[in-house]
């Protein structure tokens, strides 16, 4: 490790030129100097040397007391340095603890400046805190403990959340903080804890929704967007997450991707269908095979592709809904066959046939079973017709018997 060959007046140089850059860009309100200073997990040469400086020379607080500039600033600083050292040393743990420390500290002065100047470091810490977090569970998790740093981090963003939460120009830091916050939740799956912070952005008077930045916004919009998936309410999901994709900086292609491969499953469950080309050009070509089900009415190929998306709970409610659209597009097909062989009667299927159609496709199903299906189309206005039930007969309105699910298209 370089602190081996380190001198301790190298050493006591390099605690003091961050002393002095974290004093001057408080002073100057420097906002840069300040993320680069907290950017922990970023492993920039300057934090790097600084920690083998610290390693190297173990009383950093020796020159802390050097003078007032410095020592007003101690809980900050002090935890900072027990942080830096410690990441320097694998311990991450340890360095999660103690940056939190420091994050907490700094918090309090910034809760304390009238301005915003410092909002862009306070982002940093509020990223560093989550992932420091995760890696510190990852170390727990290996030696046989529980994980409860990432639990802790949201604790702690909540109340950075609340610094927030106030009036003056302070307040559009408020929505980056909830976006790392929803990845909190989202990895430890309490989603249920996003409603809070939700509640307060969309009903809080003090928060304007056009006045955050658009970075944030997109990312709110995505997750609020998944959140709404969670809860089956398909039409917000597809309002929240066009706003994400058509917003997203279109250079940021796994962005994208991840906000399609949400946006994609909600648009197949109103009846859109995206390109083959949009899904090859996303790397999304595990919906292929979803796509030509719906296109075929292909009820065995729809059943086999979803088994594959069945771990990933979000997505999986969505596709496993569309089971109508494809008994839709079958009877159709049925419909058209019928049309071709005898106009008059094409109106009119009997239900044995729809029952051979699914046996051809490998699917067992006895005609009450089927006449269900048939019910339910009707009464969700898949279908437009009625059921007669003493001949066994879906008799299909002449008018537009199979209705076009309106929805609106996924750009390519």
């Amino acid at each position: 490790m370089a602190s081996a060959y380190l001198s301790m007046g190298e050493a006591h140089r390099r605690i003091t030129d961050f002393l002095n850059r974290f004093s001057d860009a408080v002073s100057s309100q420097d906002d840069k100097s300040l993320c680069l200073i907290f950017s922990i997990s970023s492993n920039s040469s300057f934090l790097l040397s600084l920690s083998d400086a610290l390693i190297t020379f173990q009383d950093a607080s020796r020159v802390m007391r050097q003078g007032d500039r410095y020592s007003q600033y101690a809980d900050i600083l002090l935890p900072l340095f027990r942080a830096l050292q410690s990441y320097r040393l694998k311990n991450l743990v340890e360095s999660y603890q103690a940056f939190e420390k420091a994050a907490n500290a700094f918090t309090q002065e910034f809760r304390n400046w009238e301005s915003a100047w410092a909002l862009e470091a306070l982002y940093v810490i509020a990223y560093e805190t989550r992932i420091l977090a995760e890696r510190a569970d990852r170390e727990l998790a290996s030696n046989g403990k529980t994980p409860e740093k990432l639990k802790g981090a949201g604790s702690f963003l909540m109340k950075v959340f609340g610094v927030l939460a106030g009036k003056g120009s302070k307040r559009v830091g408020a929505l980056y903080v909830t976006c790392q916050l929803f990845k909190i939740y989202f990895k430890l799956g309490t989603v249920h804890l996003c409603k809070s912070v939700t509640r307060s952005i969309e009903t809080a008077r003090i928060f304007d929704f056009e006045e955050f930045p658009l970075r944030d916004k997109v990312t709110y919009m995505y997750y609020t967007g998944r959140l709404e998936v969670y809860n089956e309410n398909f039409s917000a999901a597809d309002h929240k997450l066009s706003y994400a994709l058509s917003h997203c900086n279109p250079r940021k292609e796994r962005n994208i991707r991840m906000i399609l491969k949400y946006l994609i499953p909600v648009k197949l469950s109103i009846g859109i269908l995206p390109k083959t080309s949009l899904l090859e050009k996303y790397n999304l070509t595990e919906y292929n095979n979803i796509v030509l089900a719906l296109r075929r009415g292909d009820l065995r190929l729809l059943r086999c592709a979803l088994q594959e998306h069945e771990d990933q709970s979000g997505v999986y409610l969505v596709l496993e809904k569309l089971e109508l659209q494809v008994y839709q597009r079958l009877l159709k097909k049925i419909y058209i066959i019928q049309k071709q062989k005898d106009q008059n009667k094409a109106h009119q299927i009997k239900l044995d046939l729809i029952v051979r159609a699914l046996k051809w496709l490998e699917i067992d199903m006895d005609v009450d079973e089927v006449e269900c299906i048939m019910s339910i189309l009707i009464y969700k206005n898949f279908v437009k017709g009625y059921f007669a039930h003493k001949s066994k007969v879906v008799v299909l309105s002449k008018q537009d018997p199979f209705p076009r699910l309106t929805g609106k298209a996924v750009n390519s």
